[in-house]
Order: C-alpha cells, then sequence, then structure tokens
C-alpha cells in the first residue's frame, strides 16, 4: 500500500479531477473526441520560462472552453485557481537534462514540466485514452469511474473482514482483562487489526477522492466500518505502553511506519508499542490501566477517566475500589460512583457472553 501512502499527500489534487469537477469534465470531452492534451495549472514565473510561443487568450475557465482550445495543438496554462485559461498552443521547452521515465514525446514533455516547475501538469494520450497527472516526482492515472469503484468495493470487503477480526479480539482482550489474564500478544493482536484497517481505510480514501460525488455511498459505508477504530486503538496504547516509555501519539507514529511485511508480525508491533520486540516476550502478562474500557461507560467525561486511573492505577484495582472510594476521586460524586460499577459490571457480563458464547 506504499503507493496509496504517497497519494494521500496529494488527495487535494485528485480531487480536482474527481467527477462533478469541472475540470473532469473537460478531459471527458477530450478523451470523447479522441484528442491528446497538454495541460499545466499554473501561470507563475517557473512555468513562463518553459513556455514558448502561444496564444495569450485570458477567458474564463469551463469544461467548454477547455475543449475548445485543446484542439489546437499546442499544450495549455490555466491559472492556479482553475478560473482562467491564460494561454493556448503553447509549445513547452523544459530542460531536457531532467530524467523522465515516460516514453511518448507529450508525456516526457509533461513529467520534466512538472518536475521542473513543481506544478500540476496533466497529460492526456489520444492514442491510449488515459490521463496522468504530474506533479514533482509524483505521478497518478487516472482510473475511469466504473473501475474506481469496483476498486474501492473490494477494498471495503476487505475492510469488513478485518473488521470482524478486530472486534473478535477487542472482546476477547475485554473478557481478559476482567480476568487479569491479559498478556502481550493479546494487546498487539488488537493494535496489529485496528491499524490494518486504518491502512485499508487510506486506501479507500484515495479513491473517494478520485470519486468525487460518485463516491458518497462507498464514503458512508467507510465511516460506519472505521467508527470508533481510531478510539480502540489509542486507549489500547494508552492502556498498555510501558511506564516511561513513548508517548501514546509517538507510539502510533511507530506503528504507521512499520512495513506491511513488518505489521504481520506481532514482535514488530510490540516493538513499537515500547517493549524488546523478543519474541518470547509476547507471552508477558500485562495489567490494562483501565482507559479502554472506563471510556465505554456512557456519559463518563474523559477527565474524570483519568483522574481514576491516576488514583488507582490500573483496571482490577479501580473494579475492586468500592463506590465509597471512588466517590473520593474528584468529579466522581455518589451517583457517578455508581454508575462507574454498574456500568463495568455490564461490560464485563456482555464480553464474558460474547467470548463463551
Amino acid at each position: 500500500m506504499e503507493g496509496y501512502r504517497k497519494d494521500r499527500d496529494f488527495l487535494h489534487l485528485l480531487r480536482l479531477i474527481a467527477p462533478g469537477t469541472e475540470l473532469r469534465e473537460g478531459l471527458g470531452r477530450i478523451i470523447a473526441s479522441h484528442l491528446g492534451a497538454l495541460i499545466v495549472v499554473g501561470d507563475d514565473e517557473k512555468v513562463m520560462e518553459v513556455v514558448n510561443g502561444g496564444v495569450n487568450i485570458d477567458c474564463e475557465f469551463t469544461a467548454a472552453n477547455l475543449y475548445q482550445v485543446t484542439k489546437m495543438d499546442g499544450a495549455v496554462i490555466l491559472d492556479e485557481g482553475l478560473s482562467r485559461i491564460r494561454f493556448a498552443n503553447v509549445h513547452l521547452v523544459p530542460d531536457p537534462s531532467i530524467p523522465t521515465s515516460e516514453s511518448g514525446t507529450r508525456h516526457r514533455t509533461a513529467e520534466r514540466v512538472a518536475r521542473q516547475t513543481d506544478k500540476l501538469v496533466i497529460a492526456v494520450s489520444e492514442r491510449m485514452e488515459r490521463v496522468t497527472m504530474y506533479k514533482g516526482d509524483w505521478s497518478h492515472v487516472v482510473f475511469p469511474v466504473r473501475v474506481l469503484i469496483s476498486k474501492a468495493n473490494q477494498a471495503l470487503q476487505t475492510l469488513e473482514k478485518y473488521k470482524s477480526r478486530l472486534d473478535q479480539v477487542s472482546a476477547t482482550l475485554s473478557a481478559l482483562e476482567f480476568e487479569d489474564l491479559v498478556s502481550l500478544q493479546d494487546v498487539v493482536s488488537v493494535l496489529q487489526r485496528a491499524e490494518m484497517m486504518q491502512r485499508i481505510a487510506e486506501e479507500i480514501r484515495v479513491y473517494l477522492a478520485e470519486l468525487g460525488v460518485e463516491g458518497r455511498l462507498i464514503e458512508l459505508q467507510l465511516e460506519e466500518l472505521m467508527t470508533g477504530v481510531e478510539r480502540e486503538k489509542r486507549n489500547v496504547i494508552r492502556d498498555y505502553r510501558p511506564d516511561g516509555g513513548k508517548t501514546a501519539e509517538a507510539v502510533e507514529r511507530s506503528l504507521g511506519l512499520l512495513s506491511e511485511e513488518e505489521l504481520l508480525r506481532l514482535t514488530s508491533v510490540a516493538q513499537a508499542l515500547g517493549y524488546s520486540g523478543v519474541h518470547d516476550e509476547l507471552d508477558l502478562p500485562l495489567k490494562p490501566r483501565g482507559y479502554r474500557l472506563l471510556e465505554r461507560i456512557p456519559r463518563l467525561p474523559s477527565s474524570v477517566v483519568e483522574r481514576l486511573v491516576k488514583n488507582f492505577g490500573d483496571l482490577q484495582s479501580i473494579m475492586q475500589a468500592s463506590e465509597k472510594m471512588l466517590e473520593g476521586v474528584e468529579g466522581v460524586g455518589k451517583a457517578r460512583a455508581r454508575a462507574v460499577k454498574d456500568g463495568l459490571r455490564r461490560i464485563a457480563e456482555a464480553s464474558l457472553v460474547e467470548r463463551y458464547a
């Protein structure tokens, strides 16, 4: 998924050519007419340095106008805000020493101009009817809507399977927490699945950026599947990161830096969490601080959760504390102390039933 991570940094560019935009409509007309095109988005000094000749038309940017000016042989220069067509029938002369991996003349020119100016350059292949975007060293082939929807749906199906597995390992972890039988392996299994889900979601968001208005239903499904995943991951980290180790934010960054191969190894996930990563260490018994389960109790503020963990140290101590002891924590009170006891008891019953059903 490395390509999708790279594309994520350029989501704003993908949205420019998504269905429903004026630029996508213009590109559609060009392809339908079996024309080729070379379009530069930006008209600053760097761009003008590679411009030779052309016609200064400075007209409004619309799909129809873009289609008309691309009937001429040369390139088209648009302003940065995509509101004006500045020049048409332009001959672009980038530095020939700039390396390019493309073979066709139009695409070689597009890649060199993008690298020299760091502007978005769009090449439409007349023969292959394909749109390619370039900016700096980044390039991206724009797929037809039907292909993107198919790819997005396949990724959603994979995400659903991972969500089912995450729910299973999360329920197991909850049951083990109440039984005080948690091992490092149980913890990293949850983190592994959550991180995998977030990476698949990143891939789908790239598709959604390209799909524009055509991706609304897929976006709704994605948001439903990802509800609570980020919070689950963050609270597991807060519960189990070693004392005096990396912050929760640093652990999340470490998980994000793991390669796909490393993420499949539980020892690598354990190392990202702050442990040694030795295989035998996966059996290490751990005690949760209690953030994850306390935040599942309705109407219990995060500030109160923080104070409960700080006062009692771990989940087992909170569970064993009497209501009177809980009332002694700032911000708890009698009603909230009862709510904590009842809430933890309901969660315990539900998790144990789910595990052993």
